[in-house]
């Protein structure tokens, strides 16, 4: 290993993560040491890690199946170390790297992950990623009953929640009219039930008017962040369905903490998510203070 290990930090509308360059797939990253980088007060400090790592040399045989499609993979960790199928705000912070260091060199191209292959291209709002096909968790009794979980948040009443499958898992909250968003309390994973076996992310949401909502997120393995765009996309899902309006091409404007994402859905229960992707520095940690 080298004497230091190399980081780009960057964030898609305040949703941060450390980007540590593996271009041969020597450096390898352990749970321990993507924990150790993520930490805001011992490490540099993020809600997740993306390792740089080809495709081809990838650990899982599912994600080296893409390399005839995407050059690079996007090996993403949760802020706990845990690894994850993707992220969306992580997907275009991605792709901004990838661009700024002449790995891709076109304003639309492939990256991988471990939730498949995801079309990426540079727009007006920074990128907009293809996250591919949606579905409902349990279809049968959200569309019977408008909702398939509850979600206990804090020691109130549980509200009412539709789960959403883009690859990785979001339930999200109908939240009552008489309750204010900004008092909610995501300080703590809420608790689902029935509980999702690999654990979910939380979306709170309000409308704010026709094609507009605002969220919060209690992120899986993270705790509460200013922005997912995965979640942004099932909260736009969500409110079309609990609207009655699953129609294609519809466009939703999604206010988190951290600014605005914008969510399009696509035919045959696609959806893209757009909106910025930052790089705001560069440095390098020593090897000797990385755990194992």
């Amino acid at each position: 290993m080298a004497d230091r290990m190399a980081f780009t930090k960057g964030h898609g509308t305040e949703n941060d993560f450390v980007l540590v360059p593996d271009l041969d797939g020597a450096l390898g990253l352990s749970a321990a040491r993507a924990a150790w980088l993520a930490d805001r007060r011992a490490g540099v400090g993020g809600d997740g890690v993306i390792r740089v790592v080809p495709t081809e040399l990838a650990d899982e045989a599912h994600v080296r199946e893409q390399a005839g499609a995407a050059r690079w993979f996007m090996d993403y960790r949760n802020a706990d170390g845990s690894a994850s199928e993707m992220c969306g705000n992580g997907t275009r912070v991605f792709a901004e790297y990838l661009r700024r260091e002449g790995l891709e060199a076109g304003d639309e191209f492939v990256i991988a992950t471990r939730a498949g292959a995801k079309q990426v291209r540079a727009d007006a709002d920074g990128w907009a990623v293809d996250l591919g096909p949606w579905r409902l968790a349990d279809a049968p009794t959200a569309e019977r009953d408008g909702f398939d979980a509850l979600v206990h948040i804090g020691d109130g009443d549980p509200y009412s929640a539709v789960s959403v499958d883009l690859g990785n898992p979001h339930t999200v909250v109908a939240l009552p009219e008489e309750i204010d968003l900004a008092t909610v309390d995501l300080g703590r994973a809420p608790t689902v039930n029935p509980e999702p076996v690999n654990g979910t992310n939380v979306e709170v949401v309000r409308p704010m008017g026709p094609g507009h909502i605002a969220m919060r997120v209690h992120e899986r393995g993270v705790g509460e962040t200013r922005s997912c765009g995965t979640g942004a996309c099932a909260a736009a899902i969500a409110t079309s369905f609990w609207a009655g309006s699953l129609d294609t091409g519809a466009t939703w404007l999604v206010d988190v903490p951290g600014g605005r994402l914008t969510v399009r859905l696509l035919p045959d229960h696609g959806v893209e998510l757009a909106g910025p992707a930052v790089l705001v520095a560069d440095g390098s940690v020593p090897a000797d203070a990385l755990p194992a």
